[in-house]
């Protein structure tokens, strides 16, 4: 197959942490009369109507114990707030002394597919110690986020 017939996967996350040390994308089926609105589904996927109870109670542990290791505890208003969208995809981005994350969140409408695009950089012994146990959940979590979203954004019958 020439080079240009290959695929190619794009994401504004990986324009902005283009060799992570970390990468996940997630995917839910977009459910029928559904907004195609990236930034929409960006603000729902991360608000906390759709962060299940038990991620809520371990991002509070997280702000207890992260300033143990020499990292801020996060402000979840703005932490995950959309930065730009461009054509069908929203960029969630942070960057601080122990990892850069970014986020990019696609709606393809042809297919019907939502998918969230994760992409961190770690930063020496604290992005590492921090970002261990975050690895281990991090797809149930997204997973789970995305199915509440889509629960939220399916239109009433």
């Amino acid at each position: 197959m020439p080079a240009d017939d290959a695929p190619a996967f794009r994401s504004l996350a990986l324009d902005e942490v283009p060799r992570p040390d970390h990468l996940d994308v997630i995917g839910v089926p977009l459910p029928e009369g559904a907004s195609t609105d990236p930034a929409l589904w960006t603000r729902t996927i991360f608000s906390i109507e759709s962060t299940p109870i038990w991620v809520r109670l371990a991002f509070g542990l997280r702000q207890l114990l992260v300033p143990l290791i020499g990292v801020r505890p996060g402000d979840p208003g703005t932490a995950f707030a959309v930065k730009r969208v461009v054509g069908d995809e929203a960029l969630v981005e942070a960057s601080d002394r122990h990892l850069d994350f970014a986020a990019g969140v696609g709606v393809d409408a042809e297919r019907a597919i939502v998918r969230l695009t994760t992409a961190v950089r770690l930063h020496g012994w604290r992005g590492r110690l921090y970002f261990a146990p975050v690895a281990l959940v991090h797809p149930a979590v997204v997973r789970s986020m995305m199915r509440r979203a889509a629960r939220r954004l399916t239109p009433s019958r």
